[in-house]
């Protein structure tokens, strides 16, 4: 996977660090460890990007049960 441009989360300013990198382009996206930038990245299709940032945000706000 060719390594692009990584971004990491406005929300990961907590004292752990816990969090996860994007990388986007028009071909893939790149998912990786913020604690482990040399380990392993997944690469996904952007559609099945843009579906789960869709997904979370709907869960996010979604105090509902289940």
């Amino acid at each position: 996977m060719t390594r692009g441009q990584w971004r990491k989360s406005s929300f990961s300013h907590v004292p752990q660090g816990d969090c996860v990198e994007v990388s986007l382009s028009t071909d893939h996206a790149g998912i990786r460890d913020s604690k482990n930038t040399n380990g392993p990245a997944l690469s996904i299709q952007p559609a099945a990007w843009r579906v789960f940032v869709a997904y979370s945000a709907h869960e996010v706000g979604d105090n509902s049960p289940g």
